[in-house]
């Protein structure tokens, strides 16, 4: 496994098209999951009174508030190998409420698959305004997921027809055009999570297709170098203060190298500090690197100079603070419009802030990057733009094109996520 490179992968797509069962019955076909554990939530399935419809979903559906409602609530992580690669397998869930888990989730993926439906008229709802297909393309390609695949399921129930494929494939190019995706670049796998059918294996249901199982799609992923030559960002989850130890921030480190001995700065405070020690999963690191999830003892940091949302980085290239920032944004949920001086909630990294929407300085068409309208008076869902943020306390964040890892955002009101973002330019800075 070690040897293999690494590559986090996000399933999305609308509620019920399928997406649990499809990555269910794949694991099952894979060796990942064994036989039993399927025969068992059959069995549990049938119990619920919703027959054995959900015995794959719930392979991924492992919350029993999930299996109850047949609703895919949080993010939930399944491993597996193929010939080529290691993959962490995300699945998000495709129901509005729970599209945070889902911006979490894709702030973290290096390739992304889009479930869509052949059955007649599922894919319609799903790419329609506010269909949720559409919202997670717009997110994955605002989000810089730039790898896609897009599997058309449920040809079972049009047994295989060939002219249904097709129909749903003209829609999903549309969409994944539409979004700014190249269409040589996203290949399109008809697949039936249900029977199975060219999940693992070639499907002899479909002779009329001549392409890739799933499987076999998924090891033309490219990996992505670590980043590892950058400078040292690691964002801050949580912090501990630990009897004679001292210290303990948790965090991911996103860039960059850090081994006991370095010296180190805390943003927005600029405390000053040295590494101690690193470990993870209680075992001692001699070094941790970009994409390492560690805990690290700190010495000359107090408690209250540090806390969840703060960025660690070297002394020499300090992360930067932003008290003000210009960011390209893409309204995702909003029951009306939006206009300058909406103060949502930002997302960014493990911090979480509110933030003003001062300025809407340019409506984008978001699939050229074409200024369709200067200064815009208001913003509605589908709106991409160029806008100036301001936090209501210096935030530590960079810009999208120097560390992708660090600049990428939501902002979230109301219990939904009313828009994701890129920080294009920090506009005015926080020194420490």
């Amino acid at each position: 496994m070690a040897d293999k490179a690494h590559l986090n992968m996000i399933i999305t797509g609308h509620i019920d098209n399928g997406k649990s069962t499809t990555m269910g019955h794949f694991l099952m076909d894979l060796g990942v999951v064994d036989e039993r554990a399927i025969a068992q939530h059959a069995e549990e399935s049938e119990k619920t009174g919703k027959g054995d419809t959900f015995k794959y979903a719930w392979v991924m559906d492992n919350i029993k508030d999930e299996r109850e409602r047949g609703i895919t609530i949080d993010l939930a992580f399944q491993k597996f190998e193929t010939p080529k690669y290691f993959f962490t397998l995300i699945d998000a869930p495709g129901h509005r409420d729970f599209i945070k888990n889902m911006i979490t989730g894709a702030s973290e993926a290096d390739a992304a698959v889009l479930v869509l439906s052949a059955k007649e008229g599922e894919t319609d709802t799903a790419i329609a305004p506010g269909g949720q297909a559409r919202e997670h393309a717009f997110l994955l390609k605002t989000l810089g997921v730039n790898q896609l695949i897009v599997a058309i399921n449920k040809m079972d129930d049009s047994k295989f027809s060939e002219d249904a494929y097709n129909a749903a494939k003209a829609k999903g190019e549309q969409l994944v055009k539409s979004v700014g995706y190249k269409l040589d670049q996203v290949p399109f796998v008809p697949v039936s999570g249900w029977t199975g059918d060219n999940l693992v294996k070639k499907s002899e249901n479909m002779p009329w297709y001549k392409g890739k199982t799933l499987l076999e799609s998924f090891d033309d992923f490219t990996a992505p170098e670590k980043p590892i030559g950058k400078p040292l960002r690691v964002p801050i989850q949580d912090v501990y203060s630990i009897t004679g130890v001292g210290t303990v921030p948790v965090g991911r480190v996103e860039t960059g190298v850090m081994k006991p001995g370095d010296k180190i700065v805390v943003m927005p405070s600029g405390a000053p500090g040295e590494i101690k020690s690193i470990e993870t999963h209680h075992t001692e690191m001699p070094k941790a690197e970009a994409g390492d999830n560690i805990g690290f003892n700190l010495r000359g940091v107090e408690k209250k100079d540090i806390k969840r949302g703060d960025v660690l980085g070297s002394p020499d290239s300090p992360p930067n603070v932003a008290k003000e920032f210009k960011a390209q944004i893409i309204v995702i949920h909003h029951p009306t419009a939006i206009a300058p001086g909406y103060t949502p909630v930002m997302h960014a990294h493990t911090a979480q802030v509110a933030a003003t929407i001062t300025a809407f300085n340019a409506k984008i068409n978001p699939a050229t990057g074409a200024t369709d309208e200067e200064n815009p008076k208001f913003l509605k869902v589908g709106d991409s733009a160029i806008v100036t943020i301001r936090p209501v306390r210096p935030t530590p964040i960079e810009t999208f094109q120097e560390f992708p890892e660090m600049g990428r955002f939501a902002l979230r009101d109301m219990g939904a996520t009313i828009a994701a973002g890129v920080v294009k330019e920090i506009t005015e800075k926080h020194t420490a």
